[in-house]
């Protein structure tokens, strides 16, 4: 179809209506330019009859001033002819050369013009002659000034004749211009209604009947301008329309389609997201994950595996749909075995139909299992490949683009979950290990040198007895009686401390039944005091916090030979626990010199340093240990997701 857009407009609708208005106002310029210069013509003969007019009044007096002198000539009256003259010549001057300032001329008609002159070469014979020249009495000299009035008279009235046909044109160029505007308006609202306003109701009615879904609608071209090409894109536009709206419903159920399918896949991708969450062992979670692939995506079988670390090899974890003897053929894959194995290598997404590969001497494992097509997925763990996972068809299926995005967005999924299994585990691992290296530091403390003790014990009593020395013997038997009494005391004190369990924001509780404990176990007096509302320390830091107490009051019992003891806990700001007793207190350079070997002090700073806290023990007319948690270290969220073992430090405890 051709191109309407490159057909040249003949006639532009702008210059239609452009030469309309100017031809309509040039017109009405002629006929105000006529209008004005007949109306100045008209002025100025009426200044011309005003002064051909005086002159009549001239002509009487200077003649009459003319007798005077003839019968009495006098200096004054010689002095008033010659003012008189000079007024009647200046009057002739004016006519004849007009003064268009006020505006002023003779008409240039040829009757007027030699008129005009008659009376010029009159005057010159009869008024312009000396008093004593002048010819006749004064009855003639009457008469010739009546004669030469009459000519003035008669100039006057062939102003008057020509003033008046000058006013008949003006009249009738003034009812041109009537007429003209009449017929110009006329004329530019007929041609506005058929250049413009009809145009524009045709395309209004197109534009209704269109919003009326009648998309049969086109409209005749009628011209070549501007409208023109309006009316041929309107018409194109309605083709366009009528073919959209033909194919709207079927794009509509298209998208309708790509939308349910993107449901569909973000569903998925939450059901397993969730299920992924959901702390499942790892072969539960690819159990789950794998099933429900194979659901989606109708594959006969699969299978996940999950690479070692240490020699990059990929283990099955879960497989379903493929028989036992494949495997146990393919349990452990290397990379770049097999087809899987080069996805493996490569760490990309693989798609392979049996039926397309070049033959091959030996029929592949899956191919010999009756399937047509197998695809390898990768597992990642953000940059890291942590497994693959397999999806077998024995009917060839066409994955798209947009699943290949949704398989490869699932397996860092369960890359991303796997990898928080393994560093769960990890953490776990770690807080076992620092926790029994806090449990052997204080079996070392405790029962292991009263161990040490009764070994030397039983040994000098087996030494006196075998000497016979029986009064040696009866003294060391009290001392054995007394290690084995106190390393019975730090086994329980031992065993009740591990057996420490915090219920949520009880630590004050907690704190009070341990010194309860402790002063039934020793009978010291203490005193314990807690003030304070500030906000509530996390479980794992209460617990360590618990566990300094405990050791502090450990110490008291074995070292201090105390008789009292005081507690103050603040949870304000800054959290403080201080413990004094009123022992014999300690030497600050000696604690310093051994503090590696003080095992209890050295389990008390540890403690401290999980909970970014300031130890300080002094010794003051006894000892005073000092715990300062300040308030920029009591972030919570931040420290409690870098801190590792906190519910293993409670299920140790516990």
């Amino acid at each position: 179809m051709l191109d309407e857009t490159l057909v040249p407009a003949r006639q532009q609708l702008s210059i239609k209506v452009v030469t309309l208005l100017l031809v309509s106002l040039l017109l009405g310029l002629a006929a105000v330019g006529t209008t004005l210069y007949l109306s100045w013509q008209l002025e100025g003969g009426a200044a011309a009859i005003n002064a051909a007019g005086s002159l009549r009044m001239q002509t009487y007096r200077l003649g009459y001033t003319l007798q005077l002198s003839r019968e009495r000539p006098s200096a004054e009256l010689s002095t008033q002819i010659a003012a008189e003259r000079r007024q009647f010549t200046e009057t002739l001057t004016l006519l004849d050369r007009g003064d268009p300032a006020r505006p002023l001329y003779l008409p240039g008609d040829p009757a007027v013009r030699a008129r005009f002159k008659a009376i010029e070469q009159r005057y010159q014979q009869l008024l312009a002659l000396p008093p004593s020249e002048l010819k006749g009495d004064s009855a003639a000299m009457r008469l010739q000034m009546d004669h030469f009035v009459a000519q003035i008279n008669a100039l006057v009235l062939d102003i008057e004749q020509y003033n008046a046909r000058r006013t008949m044109l003006m009249r009738g160029s003034q009812m041109l211009l009537i007429v003209l505007a009449i017929v110009g308006t006329v004329a530019q609202i007929y041609l506005m209604f058929l250049l413009v306003f009809r145009p524009l109701y045709r395309l209004s009615g197109g534009i209704s009947r269109m919003a009326e879904r009648d998309y049969s609608v086109r409209l005749p071209v009628e011209t070549d301008d501007e409208f023109g090409e309006l009316t041929r894109g309107f018409n194109r536009m309605a083709d366009r329309v009528a073919d959209a709206h033909g194919s709207l419903e079927a794009r509509v159920l298209d998208k309708t389609a790509a939308l349910n399918v993107r449901n569909r896949e973000l569903a998925l991708r939450n059901e397993i997201g969730a299920r992924l969450n959901a702390g499942l062992s790892a072969e539960a979670m690819c159990r789950d994950f794998l099933d429900q692939l194979m659901a989606w995506f109708g594959a006969d079988g699969g299978s996940v595996r999950i690479v070692d670390p240490h020699s990059n090899a990929a283990h099955m974890v879960v497989y379903a749909g493929i028989s036992d003897t494949l495997a146990a053929a393919e349990h452990c894959l290397q990379p770049g075995d097999c087809l899987c194995g080069a996805s493996l290598k490569d760490g990309v997404a693989i798609i392979h139909d049996f039926r397309k590969l070049p033959s091959a001497a030996t029929p592949y494992s899956c191919e010999r299992e009756g399937f047509v097509q197998v695809s390898a997925f990768p597992v990642r763990a953000r940059t890291r490949s942590t497994g693959q996972f397999n999806l077998h068809f024995r009917e060839a299926r066409d994955i798209s683009q947009s699943e290949r995005e949704l398989l490869a967005a699932l397996g860092e999924q369960l890359g991303i979950a796997l990898e928080n299994l393994r560093l769960a585990a990890r953490e776990r691992e770690i807080a076992v290990y620092e926790e029994r290296n806090l449990l052997a530091q204080g079996l070392h403390d405790s029962i292991a040198q009263g161990l040490s003790f009764l070994n030397l014990q039983v040994q000098m009593l087996n030494d006196s007895l075998k000497r016979g020395a029986t009064a040696e013997a009866l003294d060391i038997v009290p001392l054995l009686k007394a290690g084995v009494q106190e390393s019975y005391d730090d086994v329980r004190e031992l065993l009740n401390n591990f057996r420490s369990r915090l219920a949520e924001g009880d630590l004050v509780s907690n704190m009070r039944a341990t010194v309860e404990r402790f002063r039934r176990q020793t009978g010291i007096a203490v005193d314990f005091e807690a003030v304070g509302s500030g906000t509530p320390l996390p479980a794992e830091d209460q617990l360590q916090l618990l566990f300094v107490l405990q050791e502090a009051l450990s110490n008291v019992r074995k070292h201090a030979n105390a008789t009292a003891v005081d507690i103050r806990f603040a949870n304000e700001r800054d959290v403080t626990l201080t413990i004094r007793d009123d022992g014999r207190g300690f030497d600050p350079a000696e604690v310093a010199a051994r503090a590696e070997g003080h095992v209890g002090l050295k389990i008390m700073q540890e403690r401290a340093s999980r909970l970014a806290a300031q130890l300080r023990v002094e010794s003051d007319r006894g000892a005073v240990v000092t715990l300062l948690i300040p308030a920029e270290a009591r972030r919570l969220d931040e420290r409690t997701q870098e801190r590792t073992g906190r519910h293993d430090d409670q299920g140790i405890a516990g």
